[in-house]
């Protein structure tokens, strides 16, 4: 397959994955722009309306790696269309949300699940195993950056359909959109089979010598960690970017423009990175995406602030945002194959939202406690340093011992 096109078919599938990344990763990104609207409404502090949305990124992860088990035993489709219900039944359930234990409900916890049965862990692997490894890092790589440009493209949509419909019927509206999802999943059903295709099944007995060989593979380990750094930066500029900017006397639409611009740079670095990850070491551009992270972050607190640091900082970030993804999927398919993916991410994927978590709260805590962000920009600086560490002995060869069973 490495020197023919792709059939028709294979494309089909691509894009249906792609279209579902783009819808679970846009709905969620606008979720910011009903803060306001929620507050006003209830009369609620942008603490409660955070904690849910904390919630929701701690679900994401937690969820992600049961969800991962079960499509790597009853198929990815059956998860998705699980997931989408899920998503729409969080969003409807926020439309008109009066009480807080019902906005954790459902923005926060089942929106939460939904996004895991949507997202990266799921698709990704879907995609991955209906092209040899040769193409493997390449659609790695698309599939990553359109969940970037569903960031890019829906929130916009969100905004204009909170102006027509108010924040109510945005939400109606956007639970009902979400529901598409379960029709595009249909494609991915031939990725389903991935042994059949390959004349093996693999056995319930196969399947816990995986696990057991990954709890005890230094490199899986590594891996893991480093993707909490990843979360940890990734968060913390998202929620605390815009009132840095305004603490030091930027205009709003700055802060605004800050992160649409790494939403946009995200798509060329996410599939750049998937692409060159397919053609050098992995674990090499790992360390050297981390190794950028921590000058651009240096560079940006060491220069005085202004309009061009601001938005040149914006797009180098946005280049390595999402740039890590490829590498670390493909780290963990190259360690122990396509068959188990979903389940060994989606615990490398619940490291990236503790480090979500941690983000978000001790940026918050920080600030209150020392007036300032300084010291979690730098801690984000000596975190990069670290992890460029922890990814240096990782070995980029396939584990022995995985025995899949031969169909007789």
């Amino acid at each position: 397959m490495s020197s023919a096109r792709l059939p028709a078919a294979t494309w089909w599938l691509i894009l249906s994955g792609c279209t579902i990344l783009m819808l679970s990763f846009g709905f969620r990104s606008s979720f910011g722009l009903f803060v306001q609207p929620l507050d006003a409404a209830n009369g609620w502090g942008r603490d409660i309306i955070g904690l849910a949305l904390a919630i929701q990124n701690l679900a994401w992860g937690v969820i992600a790696v049961i969800a991962g088990g079960l499509a790597d035993r009853f198929g990815s489709v059956r998860v998705i269309l699980g997931g989408t219900v899920l998503y729409a039944l969080g969003l409807w359930l926020t439309a008109g949300v009066s009480d807080v234990w019902v906005l954790n409900a459902g923005a926060g916890l089942l929106v939460g699940a939904g996004v895991a049965g949507t997202a990266f862990g799921i698709v990704l692997p879907a995609m991955a195993r209906v092209v040899d490894e040769s193409r493997r890092q390449m659609v790695l790589g698309i599939g990553t950056a359109a969940g970037s440009m569903g960031q890019f493209l829906l929130a916009p949509v969100a905004q204009s359909l909170i102006d027509w419909l108010g924040w109510s019927g945005a939400l109606n509206a956007m639970a009902l959109m979400s529901l598409s999802m379960a029709l595009l999943a249909m494609p991915l059903a031939a990725s389903d089979r991935p042994a059949a295709s390959a004349g093996q099944i693999v056995s319930p007995e196969a399947f816990r010598d995986t696990l057991k060989l990954a709890r005890g593979h230094a490199s899986y380990w590594l891996l893991t960690a480093g993707f909490f750094v990843c979360g940890f930066h990734l968060a913390f500029i998202t929620v605390h970017m815009p009132p840095f900017l305004m603490d030091a006397g930027f205009d709003p639409d700055v802060a605004a423009w800050s992160i649409s611009l790494i939403g946009l740079f995200n798509v060329a670095g996410a599939f750049l990175a998937g692409v060159v990850s397919g053609k050098v070491s992995k674990r090499l551009v790992l360390i050297g995406i981390y190794g950028g992270r921590a000058v651009a972050i240096a560079l940006f607190m060491l220069i005085p602030l202004s309009l061009t640091t601001v938005l040149a900082f914006s797009c180098v970030m946005g280049f390595l945002w999402l740039a890590t993804v490829p590498p670390t999927t493909g780290l963990v398919a190259t360690m122990f194959g396509t068959r188990y993916m979903a389940t060994l991410y989606g615990v490398v994927f619940l490291s990236h939202q503790l480090g979500s978590f941690t983000g978000v709260w001790l940026g918050g805590w920080l600030y209150e406690t020392t007036g300032t962000y300084d010291v979690v920009w730098w801690a984000g600086v000596a975190l990069s340093l670290v992890t460029m560490a922890l990814h240096w002995p990782i070995r980029e060869t396939p584990v022995s011992g995985i025995r899949p069973t031969a169909v007789a």
